[in-house]
């Protein structure tokens, strides 16, 4: 490939504006500054990129010192996909969580509190909420990051979640457009297909979208998905019937779109990320996202160059870039006069709101009978491999809020055929606490739980996924997630608390 100078032409800088890089380390580098002085409007964030509060705050500063209205975006979910607390786990209960309470004005008060956080460390636009229908409970991607499995319920809880989150100032990118929730394949490892009917589609998946589009959301996530009944040809983030017709014509939907990670192997394994990139912007997106797993100059170079040749071989009309470049321009305008005085006040619904959420989505069955626990426990944690949205350095379960209940609570990670007689028999005698994740998903976990609760009826059962499987255990709490205020939620339960 042909590459290009990095100079001030129109055509360059427009580039360069519909790329939404992340990179590595917790200040800024250079090329990073470089780029934001040639053009580059947008960076991405993630929890390699965050330490605490004060250094996320210097980061985004010294962004803005380069380019005032950079758009600084970062995937806070809350619940299990956190990056502001990505070492710690999350304050916020998930979507999951606030779909199982059903009180759209709490949603809307948590998103306002998380939206305020993220606008006091200067970040502006957020890749969430999740408007996904979960409607396959094989789900490995999705799962308690929906609201549920209810249509309408996303919906209102998705125009609740924008507008809170809009209210404090950071825009809101509803995603995965046109609904990632009927799927059994997770799009960070291959493409997902979804064989629903169009009609389906519409009444089920698009729902939520349309309700996010009422409320005003600022931008819309594709999906790298492939849904023959829309195109049966090119996933979502590459389809212009999805994308232009569906989206822009039929939802009406004027906004901001941004793809899901390029370098994500749905896309980066079957067309290239160079050529994913171009063949994206085509078909109608505005945003070029990258860089959960490339992070570098040459990255942005690469994609910059494939825009710029495609458009001087008459692949990509020069227009078309030209308006993606424009929204994001208008986007990033909308962010830098969007810093409110609510967004960096004190916290209108109080700063325990994730914990008081938390405490409300708790789902108990067989506390009548149940006796809080006096003695420390062991904690038994059945523990499947995380997806990558989620990462696997966030913690996760009870043990270190029993411990901090309990002093003295001890635990172990277990998985695989023999998790059951070796949490057995690293427990001796003590109270067991099981912690599973989507039990339904791993026989495995289940064959685990079989074996324990067989030894030890009296093992206190904690689902932090999806509670799809029946309740069982001396005591069975469904969290609806794994963020950190779930797992204190469930401690306070079974201490007693």
């Amino acid at each position: 490939m042909t590459t290009f100078a990095s100079g001030t032409d129109t055509l360059t800088r427009d580039a360069l504006t519909v790329l939404q890089p992340g990179f590595t380390g917790t200040t800024a580098p250079d090329w990073v500054l470089r780029r934001l002085g040639e053009g580059l409007a947008s960076v991405g964030l993630f929890g390699r990129n965050i330490a605490s509060p004060e250094q996320l705050a210097a980061l985004t500063a010294q962004l803005r010192a380069e380019r005032d209205d950079v758009l600084v975006a970062v995937d806070e979910e809350g619940g299990d996909v956190t990056r502001l607390e990505v070492r710690t786990g999350s304050s916020f209960p998930g979507n999951h969580a606030l779909g199982a309470v059903d009180d759209v004005e709490l949603t809307r008060e948590v998103a306002h509190e998380l939206g305020r956080r993220l606008a006091r460390c200067g970040v502006n636009l957020n890749w969430a909420p999740s408007a996904d229908v979960n409607s396959n409970p094989a789900n490995p991607v999705i799962g308690v990051r929906s609201f549920g499995a209810d249509p309408r319920l996303v919906a209102r809880h998705t125009a609740a979640y924008v507008t809170g989150l809009q209210s404090a100032g950071v825009a809101a990118c509803t995603k995965h457009f046109p609904g990632h929730g009927d799927t059994a394949v997770d799009s960070h490892h291959a493409l997902p297909r979804i064989d629903a009917e169009a009609s389906v589609l519409r009444e089920r998946d698009l729902t939520p979208f349309r309700a996010a589009i009422a409320a005003g959301t600022r931008a819309v996530m594709s999906a790298h998905i492939l849904v023959p009944a829309l195109d049966p040809d090119r996933p979502a983030t590459l389809s212009r019937p999805v994308l232009t017709d569906l989206l822009r014509g039929e939802l009406g939907y004027d906004g901001l779109i941004v793809t899901d990670g390029m370098e994500m192997r749905a896309i980066a394994g079957t067309y290239g990320i160079e050529r994913g990139s171009v063949l994206a912007i085509a078909a109608g997106a505005d945003a070029i996202c990258v860089g959960g797993g490339l992070a570098d100059d040459e990255t942005v170079r690469r994609l910059r160059d494939a825009l710029v040749t495609a458009v001087r071989s008459g692949e990509l009309a020069e227009e078309r870039l030209a308006e993606a470049a424009e929204r994001v321009r208008a986007l990033a305008r909308w962010a830098a006069s969007a810093a409110t005085e609510s967004a960096a006040g004190p916290p209108a619904a109080g700063s325990d709101i994730g914990l008081l959420a938390a405490r409300r989505a708790l789902k108990v069955t067989g506390a009548d009978g149940f006796t809080p626990l006096t003695e420390p426990p062991y904690v038994a944690a059945l523990t499947p491999v995380a997806n990558i949205a989620v990462g696997d350095e966030t913690p996760w379960g009870v043990a270190a809020e029993l411990f901090r209940l309990l002093p003295g609570t001890e635990t172990g990670s277990f998985a695989g055929d023999t998790a059951g007689a070796a949490a057995l028999e690293a427990a001796g005698r003590r109270r067991i606490v099981a912690v599973v994740r989507d039990e339904h998903r791993h026989p495995w976990m289940a064959g685990a739980l079989d074996t324990l609760l067989a030894e030890r009826p009296d093992t206190i059962v904690v689902e932090m996924g999806v509670p799809q499987a029946a309740p069982r255990g001396a005591l069975h709490i469904a969290t609806h997630g794994a963020a950190r205020v779930c797992g204190r939620a469930a401690a306070e339960v079974i201490a007693g608390a």
